[in-house]
């Protein structure tokens, strides 16, 4: 690209993409000078508070066409991006770089001393030692084409300062300041909307039950026919775990369009099909006739969940089992499958906060990461129209988006 001068790339973000691009590029590629910008005080803030402050590094699936199955948005384009870099390959590099992860029995993976700093210091360690120049404190205003022959971009920082550089990573997350840049320099902006979120209910047959989970349920947004099984709190504004985080995930524009307010079906006993469910109930009237419905669950449910549910079909607490109606009984039936619920807002999923939306893929080639609307631009990360469900796969598309960054990056180039 130029003798004149080593090639000078400026990453914007110092998030986990930004950092593992920073690294990438100035370990591949040592005739680069790469300088890291970070608006806040601390760099890798997010790294720092993720998983209650244990760091949910990779999720344990190492097949790639596996591991997309778990992005709303953004899968396609990852299938050929975790094909050269996937959550086996960043199991490697930290153990390369003195880090132990272990994975946990829902495949989460964590460093073994159960605290993000151990990542934290990993990578800050990694970038000094390549030669990465980290800057915090330097928030950037505006980025633009240079004009003069020497470096095709400029970027105005706040203070009125301005840099130069041959290409630059923008790695800003879900912050907007980076999706104007990417306008500004020829992408188009998905409007980003909230993912990975919990949902407000208020119902009697939630009430007084905070705390209480069950193993396994499916959860169903009727309009928009989507559906997942897995886990599930109740809490006290309404429902969590990871069922929910799921469902909100795939449905996150849907929830956003009629303002996060929307029918939920609960199927309890995902397990069970309604008939089997009918004739256990029948034999269980025929076999324990004089026990008390109310106080004698027969499945694998919480037992404070059974009693209010059987209380809230009008079947009162002294009923026994043979006293129970055909018309109950189909009622309960219902109840444990079909239940209806409202959702009537959203929570936040502890200090995590996820996005779908942001610079549109197509204007992406995911062989590099480079910009097809503005040459010498990489995008990674967050600002991407890409997110994971929870459980380790918005840091692994973080990895892999910083890392293609990195090895394409600081290429030498005929101009």
């Amino acid at each position: 690209m130029s003798s004149l001068h080593p090639v000078k790339v400026i990453v914007i973000g110092g998030g986990a993409a930004g950092f593992f691009g920073a690294i990438t590029c100035a370990t591949h590629h040592p005739h680069t000078q790469v300088i890291l910008l970070e608006a806040g005080q601390q760099p890798l803030a997010k790294v720092r508070i993720s998983g209650g402050g244990r760091c949910n590094v990779t999720h344990a699936c190492f097949e790639p066409t596996q591991f997309v199955q778990n992005y709303p948005r953004g899968s396609k384009a990852l299938r050929g991006a975790f094909s050269r870099f996937q959550a086996k390959n960043t199991v490697e590099w930290f153990t390369d770089h003195g880090v132990q992860l272990k994975a946990e029995s829902d495949g989460r993976m964590f460093p073994t001393t159960d605290d993000s700093a151990t990542i934290v210091n990993c990578l800050m360690r990694v970038a000094e030692q390549a030669g990465v120049r980290i800057k915090t404190q330097v928030p950037v205003a505006a980025i633009s084409h240079n004009h003069s022959n020497t470096y095709p971009f400029k970027i105005q920082l706040k203070t009125g300062e301005i840099l130069e550089s041959d290409r630059i990573l923008l790695a800003t997350g879900n912050n907007p300041s980076g999706y104007r840049f990417a306008k500004a320099l020829g992408h188009t902006i998905i409007p980003p909307v909230p993912s990975l979120f919990t949902f407000n209910i208020k119902d009697q047959r939630l009430q007084d039950l905070a705390g209480v989970s069950v193993s396994s349920v499916r959860v169903r947004l009727p309009q928009a026919k989507l559906e997942q099984t897995g886990p599930l709190l109740i809490t006290h504004w309404g429902l969590s775990g990871p069922a929910i985080l799921k469902l909100s995930a795939w449905g996150a524009r849907v929830l956003y369009d009629c303002g996060y307010k929307s029918p939920l079906q609960i199927n309890w006993l995902p397990q069970e099909h309604p008939e089997q469910l009918k004739e256990h109930l029948l034999a269980l009237k025929s076999e324990f006739p004089k026990r008390l419905i109310a106080a004698n669950c027969p499945f694998d449910l919480p037992r404070r969940l059974w009693k209010q549910l059987v209380n809230y079909i009008g079947i009162d607490e002294e009923k026994r089992w043979s006293e129970i109606s055909n018309k109950s009984l189909n009622q309960l039936i219902q109840e444990l499958t079909q239940g209806s619920y409202n959702i009537i807002g959203k929570g936040v999923f502890k200090e995590e906060f996820v996005t779908c939306g942001g610079v549109n893929l197509k204007e992406v080639d995911f062989k590099t990461v480079e910009s097809r609307c503005c040459p010498g631009l990489y995008l990674a990360g967050e600002v991407l129209d890409i997110d994971g469900i929870t459980g380790g796969f918005n840091f692994q598309s973080a990895w892999t988006t910083g890392w293609l960054a990195g090895q394409s990056i600081g290429k030498l180039k005929d101009i």
